[in-house]
């Protein structure tokens, strides 16, 4: 109460600590096809589709983090090819992501869903057409129909 009436306040003022969450995505590539997840039906965003990936922990590269969760999420080994677009986004009322996608051509074992409500191997151009998370969205719009990503 002291550190109050002096302005001190143990609690930060809105917007002083804002810290960014790095969050990686992989472009697995096969065949012309990427694969894509459809998040399961509870928690965050329940049944969007996205990019296998998540949360980069802490003292972890965010390449390390691809492979992680790419042998959590699929049971594969993946290698990682190259960073293809970074950029920041923010969920209403969540703090603000740094999201890293980078391109997966080569890896080892056969994807299995470990993770998601099912799995899709699909063509770049109908990407589009499916319901993806709000944060894939720039990512998603910078495909050219018959370009790699």
């Amino acid at each position: 109460m002291e550190a109050a009436r002096r302005g001190h306040s143990r609690r930060p003022a809105a917007g002083i600590l804002r810290f960014v969450i790095n969050v990686v995505a992989a472009v697995i590539e096969r065949s012309g096809r990427i694969l894509i997840g459809q998040r399961k039906n509870l928690g965050h965003h329940p049944l969007k589709w996205e990019f296998p990936g998540g949360k980069v922990e802490p003292g972890e590269t965010p390449e390390a983090a691809t492979i992680r969760e790419l042998q959590e999420e699929l049971g594969i080994r993946a290698r990682v090819d190259r960073e293809i677009m970074r950029y920041q986004f923010q969920y209403p009322g969540r703090p603000p992501i740094l999201l890293i996608f980078y391109r997966v051509v080569d890896f080892d074992g056969e994807p299995e869903n470990r993770d998601f409500e099912q799995i899709r191997w699909e063509s770049p151009e109908r990407l589009s057409s499916y319901d993806f998370l709000e944060g894939d969205g720039q990512f998603i719009a910078s495909l050219k129909p018959g370009a790699p990503p």
